[in-house]
């Protein structure tokens, strides 16, 4: 196992992590996290032992627990140290990104949104019921609006 003493340094490119240094493993985040119920290998307390351990190997790769997140924020919540473990979580995923070791799936997904600039891809069923709902639902467009975006 490398230690790696800078890794808690890469991670403050999202807002509220230098917070990681107040978690005391108290597992409040734990408690109530939907992801932690769901998935073995998912638990923040843990996460945020190996970014205050500078241990990257397991969470700065494709197969990273991090991806299980749901973003619900409750860890944040209940956290009684005000530590942001979704900001570091959050930080987590973009080192994955810019490191290029996104999941096939991640991956996948970016590439529909640069492409149609949308989240929600063209299907019937969602054609469909846009129609029935009296909603425009045009679908074409020439992409890289969200590149843009990004790139400011």
């Amino acid at each position: 196992m490398k230690v790696a003493l800078d890794f808690k340094e890469l991670l403050p490119t999202v807002e509220e992590t230098d917070s990681v240094r107040g978690c005391f493993q108290c597992s409040a985040c734990v408690a109530d996290c939907p992801a932690a119920r769901r998935s073995a290998r998912f638990n923040p307390r843990e996460i945020m032992l190996k970014v205050l351990l500078g241990l990257p190997e397991s969470l700065v790769c494709e197969d990273s627990a991090v991806w299980d997140c749901t973003t619900c924020y409750t860890c944040k919540e209940r956290c009684p140290q005000g530590v942001h473990p979704i900001e570091v979580i959050t930080a987590l995923k973009n080192r994955i990104a810019a490191e290029g070791m996104l999941p096939e799936k991640v991956a996948t997904a970016v590439e529909g949104i640069k492409k149609t600039d949308r989240v929600i891809q063209k299907s019937d069923a969602i054609s469909r019921r846009r129609s029935e709902l009296g909603l425009d639902f045009d679908m074409d467009t020439d992409g890289g609006r969200i590149e843009g975006v990004l790139a400011t």
